[in-house]
């Protein structure tokens, strides 16, 4: 037994004397660069759009149109969905049309009042009533406005929960969007970096998915500290937008030995 523990430590001994004589082989764009630390877990980042939004429906009602797909690129005010519209339009109508009415009576009171021919709650009261029908028609104007879903700003679709022709009600999600042209780098890093980090601080961002880095910078430090994984969350922002990157890659963060 002695003898078989000897040769069991002789070849882990050999076995590590190998290990570290062994060159350690870096793939294509995971080499750091020169004068860099290479990141550990928690210099992991994601690239997220700075602007993005689910679109929610306001309204019930079926769907007429989508015209715009998933991955699609539109341009802001552009119709992104558009619901069946003639209900709410036919109230509108109704409630102009109503008010118009009540707006008449209060003007015909107040004249008649002058003349002392009516009193001044009934007055009042048509008067009210005039407001009333005013802000119907507010409402109205809202719900036929909630027909169309327009685009908040210029960007792609990033998701389409619906389909036309479909039934939708007030609070279903509709359509996710997102501007690409405004992509952000979400960076958690340990809390001792704080030590050094500072806004404007360069790194190079090595993106997973292209094997490439690219520059950038530190354009904000997160307002508190994650007592349990004691970890920081940052954003950074690409120096010059890349044209093969997309929201949803991730990379690691590479940041120099010598800090400015």
């Amino acid at each position: 037994m002695r003898q078989l523990r000897l040769i069991s430590g002789a070849a882990v001994l050999a076995l590590a004397g190998w290990l570290c004589a062994t060159p350690v082989s870096w793939s294509k764009g995971e080499r750091p660069a020169p004068g860099m630390r290479l990141s550990g877990g928690g210099m992991r980042g994601i690239v997220k759009a700075a602007t993005q939004a689910v679109l929610y429906a306001q309204v019930q009602g079926r769907i007429n149109q989508m015209p715009y797909k998933e991955g699609a690129r539109f341009e802001k005010g552009a119709t992104l969905v558009q619901l069946e519209c003639d209900k709410y339009k036919a109230e509108l109508t109704a409630a102009t049309a109503e008010h118009e009415g009540k707006e008449k009576m209060a003007r015909n009171n107040r004249e008649l009042t002058k003349l002392h021919a009516v009193s001044t709650l009934e007055l009042e009261i048509s008067e009210a009533e005039a407001k009333k029908s005013a802000a119907a028609i507010r409402v109205a104007e809202v719900n036929v406005r909630g027909c169309q879903i327009a685009a908040p700003f210029a960007g792609r679709v990033a998701g389409v929960m619906v389909n036309e022709f479909e039934n939708v009600f007030p609070n279903d999600k509709l359509v996710s969007v997102l501007d690409d042209r405004s992509l952000e780098i979400e960076l958690v890093v340990p809390s001792s970096s704080l030590a050094w980090l500072r806004r404007k601080a360069p790194f190079t961002f090595v993106v997973d998915e292209t094997q490439r880095g690219y520059p950038a910078r530190i354009k904000e430090i997160g307002a508190n500290v994650d007592p349990a994984s004691q970890t920081v969350k940052i954003v950074g922002t690409f120096n010059k937008l890349p044209d093969d990157i997309i929201a949803g890659m991730s990379g690691t963060a590479q940041f120099p030995l010598v800090q400015p």
